[in-house]
């Protein structure tokens, strides 16, 4: 069974606060970095020397992007015309995006590639924060015209909303030191534990659709603790109550190296990750030009190595592109 949601979901303000003491402890409330095996690269300025644990970067790689006039001539005329995009971002953890200890500015590889794509494009953004939850079915609606949110390809979301990519992220595991547990290559390694997540995610979606799974190898089913708050699922586990946390993999491998307690266990699947947008929208082959350009000048590498995510890197940015093979186990 699972537990239930956190709920109510608290106000905007409340979100802020959280966040912020999340980068002040430098404790629970933090998650990610970079991407396969390789040794974790934690942002700059996030530990060590001369920075404060957990303190976030705030070098302005995006100054020096230009406008793209080719891409820019692939935008509608009327988006041309007012100049403007509303962008529904969801704050969450490190590096794809938080709000720095003022409990208002957003940062994060969201916020960089998100600022960059509208400057090659000659926009301005007017970004609203919204919850994970909320963004994909308000772009339905025409509520906003691009969100944000570590939103990973998948043949489902592909049914109802455009994808333009811009890394390759996915799901991950970790644990506290003291588990016995090991590589999670198959859910069925995680049937009779707690499972701490994030709702509305691929991870929850995963978890859910799997549950079964145990039953069939004659095993207790896992249970599914699902959180509305990036911290409480880093809460539940340092508190004993989860015993494992599946969420991104780059999220994962930061939170380790802020959690002293915590160790990364493994990939389990990888996925592209992308701009969100309307179901036939006419803003993607804008974007994905403006993309590619940022690959071309150089802005792309230098936004990946600000956050420490170099492994995430695309070779090149696609629209809605099949969602990657998931483990055969």
């Amino acid at each position: 069974m699972s537990t239930p949601r956190t709920t109510p979901r608290p106000p905007a303000r409340t979100k802020r606060h959280t966040a912020a003491f999340g980068l002040i402890t430098a404790a629970a409330l933090l998650l990610t970095a970079c991407g396969s095996g390789d040794p974790v690269t934690a942002p700059a300025g996030a530990a060590g020397k001369g920075g404060a644990q957990g303190a976030l970067p705030t070098e302005d790689v995006v100054a020096g992007v230009k406008r793209n006039e080719a891409a820019a001539a692939l935008l509608p005329a009327d988006v041309r015309q007012r100049g403007t995009l509303t962008l529904a971002a969801s704050v969450g953890s490190p590096p794809s995006s938080a709000y720095l200890p003022d409990g208002r500015t957003i940062v994060g590889l969201d916020v960089d590639f998100s600022d960059a794509v509208a400057k090659a494009l000659g926009l301005e953004l007017k970004r609203e924060a919204a919850g994970f939850e909320a963004i994909l079915p308000a772009l339905g609606s025409g509520k906003y015209d691009v969100g944000t949110g570590n939103f990973g390809v998948t043949e489902e979301r592909r049914k109802t909303i455009d994808f333009v990519t811009y890394v390759n992220d996915g799901q991950g595991f970790a644990a506290r030191k003291d588990s016995t547990l090991t590589a999670v290559t198959d859910l069925t390694r995680l049937c009779g534990l707690k499972v701490a997540t994030g709702a509305g995610t691929t991870f929850e979606r995963t978890l859910e659709k799997n549950k079964g799974r145990c039953a069939q190898a004659g095993k207790q089913p896992y249970e599914v603790n699902v959180f509305s708050e990036p911290g409480a699922v880093w809460m539940s586990l340092q508190q004993g109550r989860s015993d494992v946390v599946m969420n991104t993999i780059n999220g994962i491998r930061y939170a380790v190296t802020q959690q002293p307690d915590a160790k990364f266990l493994n990939e389990y699947r990888r996925l592209d990750v992308g701009f969100a947008f309307k179901k036939g929208t006419p803003l993607a082959p804008a974007f994905q030009a403006a993309v590619n350009g940022l690959k071309a000048d150089g802005t792309y590498d230098r936004i990946l190595r600000k956050w420490g995510v170099t492994a995430s890197a695309i070779p090149e940015s696609r629209i809605s592109p099949p969602e990657l093979p998931a483990p055969t186990k």
